[in-house]
């Protein structure tokens, strides 16, 4: 019997099987009304489409868990219809669909490591680190002066993502970015 996984276990990045399919929890969100039984709010994204839903569970109700591995990768280039990456064990290389990492890919240098979840041994998506490293390679110049902390100017970064910087970075300048979101968070 497969292992079952109660609400109550829920974790951002679980697996879990639902109507046949194996689903992704993004986020989840225990709700204890004042009156009636506690329930679970999720928003989940099936592996095999990309489609995104909400759905609602009472607490405590089981489902079945899919067990995921992590391989290390490294990623090689993106020639617009597969990202190439290597496994960072076995020097094996293969190809992602372009369109289903287009999100991630924003944020991926060449030659940076990245982390990939299998799911029955298919590819189920990557994980970026929680910040990356790159190059600003356009921006209006900086003024000296310019050193208001919440004031931002757009800043193309070396794989082409468009981020809000601080007006006192220049052009050239290595910044660190959260690739979940796209933020700003220092300077490198």
């Amino acid at each position: 019997m497969a292992e079952s996984v109660s609400t109550n276990q829920f974790r951002n990045g679980m697996h879990i099987e639902l109507d046949g399919s194996v689903w992704r929890i993004v986020e989840f969100q225990h709700v204890k009304p004042g009156k009636g039984g506690a329930f679970v709010r999720t928003k989940l994204k099936a592996l095999d489409t990309g489609a995104v839903v909400d759905r609602t569970f009472r607490a405590g109700e089981r489902f079945a868990r899919v067990h995921t591995e992590v391989k290390n990768l490294q990623f090689l280039y993106d020639d617009g219809t597969e990202a190439h990456f290597m496994d960072a064990e076995t020097y094996d290389q293969f190809g992602l669909p372009h369109a289903d990492l287009a999100g991630e890919l924003a944020y991926l240098a060449p030659s940076s490591t990245v982390q990939m979840l299998t799911v029955d041994g298919k590819p189920a998506g990557i994980q970026l680190p929680a910040s990356v490293e790159l190059t600003v390679t356009e921006t209006e110049p900086a003024v000296r002066g310019d050193t208001v902390s919440n004031v931002s100017k757009p800043a193309t970064l070396e794989t082409g993502a468009v981020v809000q910087v601080p007006l006192f970075v220049d052009r050239g300048e290595r910044v660190k970015v959260d690739p979940r979101d796209g933020r700003y968070i220092s300077r490198a």
